[in-house]
């Protein structure tokens, strides 16, 4: 082959292998990768995930800025990042972690603990999936500020909140301003700790029954949580006693609720025989 023709083969090979997706979402922009580059914030993750026990799953490893951290903890480590070209990179830069290929939507969330700097963009699908999830005890997650503060319940639950309130404990740790990101997203993050209860508050059994429940009671229009659950289909003597055995105001809003008030309501309601929206 003439050395000009063979000079064109290498150009467009290198320029297959710089355009090539680095998955089968696409490249560094699809993926929503913000990576964190504040040093004493990866050692505030590092410090929550050791409190902790038990093998760690670190979703999203990235550039391995925070793999780098777990990985010292000297716990049983997996890494996963979607992204092949840094798996490949990572594999030779960190020690002490087994890293691999693999989307966090697919990946089996079955060890103890859950870590990660997790894509802005995934945090919903990515929270909805570690919630009907069983095998796992903790998870240490920097996502959104706006949704890990809402996930806590500051300024109010959420109806995600509140339906998953009975089996898991939401705490809100630090803000994470968005310069601390590369490339820097328009949102500051938040660290956001999940931690199961050993004794639920509402029995597995009655989960969905629970989660519906919750959700009609949002869904339903009212000024108070008494003319809410009027309007969901609950008589005003069930209420009445459900509201005063809870230690509910009439006037609170589904928003205001704590876990264990929903669980109190929950049950007394439910023994009322009143609501048959799992039956």
């Amino acid at each position: 082959m003439p050395s000009h023709a063979r000079n064109r083969v290498l150009l467009f090979s290198r320029l297959e292998r710089i355009l090539r997706p680095r998955s089968h979402t696409g490249g560094r922009h699809e993926l929503g990768q913000n990576f964190l580059i504040h040093r004493p914030t990866l050692q505030r993750l590092a410090t929550l995930a050791a409190a902790t026990d038990g093998a760690i799953l670190e979703i999203g490893a990235g550039d391995g800025a925070l793999t780098q951290h777990l990985a010292r903890l000297g716990r049983d480590l997996r890494a996963i990042d979607i992204d092949a070209h840094r798996v490949e990179r990572l594999r030779t830069r960190v020690h002490g972690a087994s890293i691999h290929h693999a989307d966090a939507l697919h990946e089996p969330l079955n060890r103890p603990v859950i870590v990660g700097n997790i894509p802005f963009h995934l945090t919903t699908p990515l929270l909805r999936r570690l919630l009907t999830t069983e095998r796992w005890r903790h998870a240490i997650l920097l996502t959104q500020w706006e949704v890990a503060r809402k996930r806590a319940g500051v300024g109010g639950s959420t109806m995600m909140t509140a339906q998953a309130g009975p089996w898991y404990v939401f705490r809100l740790h630090d803000r994470v301003p968005a310069r601390h990101f590369r490339p820097m997203p328009a949102v500051d993050g938040g660290i956001l700790s999940i931690e199961r209860r050993a004794a639920p508050l509402v029995p597995h059994r009655d989960r969905r029954r629970f989660e519906r429940f919750v959700g009609a009671v949002f869904r339903s229009r009212g000024n108070g949580i008494r003319q809410i659950l009027r309007s969901a289909g609950h008589q005003p003597a069930i209420i009445d006693r459900a509201l005063g055995e809870s230690g509910i105001a009439r006037s609170a809003l589904p928003r205001d609720l704590s876990p264990e008030h929903w669980a109190r309501l929950w049950h007394l309601i439910d023994e009322g025989g009143r609501w048959r929206g799992g039956q």
